[in-house]
């Protein structure tokens, strides 16, 4: 037992280390602390460089964006499309799973597609009526042909 007490002494005397009173923070007569500056702490290069960069990043940030406003738009939009297409997913995935409401949107799509077939496809002069909207359509998309 007394072998286990030295053991942890000498661990204990070991680790002990002496911390210095203000750990290199500005301190006043009265125990508080007041505010650091760069020149009042011995901080490494690495640190002052580190800082300096922190400090600059939003002028490189407004540099970056002035010069490649195209390509950082275009970046922009094609992640905000990832972003929009994976939450649709997500909400239609969280739709599918609440009971009834799937085989309802099914029904719904069974019926507008009969009602389409009866109301353009069945006649003749129906279809023709429903080439001439897609045409219309089409060439107020594209233009005219000349």
């Amino acid at each position: 037992m007394s072998e286990i007490k030295e053991e942890v002494q000498k661990v204990v005397e070991t680790v002990t280390a002496e911390i210095p009173a203000n750990l290199g923070l500005n301190t006043s007569a009265s125990g508080t602390l007041s505010k650091l500056s760069g020149d009042d702490m011995n901080m490494p290069d690495v640190v002052k460089q580190a800082i300096g960069v922190v400090n600059e990043l939003p002028g490189y940030v407004k540099e970056f964006y002035g010069n490649n406003k195209s390509a950082v738009t275009v970046v922009g939009i094609v992640l905000g499309s990832i972003v929009g297409l994976k939450l649709t997913l997500a909400i239609l995935s969280a739709i599918n799973e609440i009971p009834l409401l799937a085989p309802t949107f099914e029904m719904v799509g069974i019926g507008y597609t009969a009602w389409f077939v009866y109301r353009y496809l069945l006649k003749a002069s129906t279809r023709e009526e429903l080439g001439s909207e897609f045409d219309g359509f089409k060439s107020g998309i594209f233009g005219k042909k000349s």
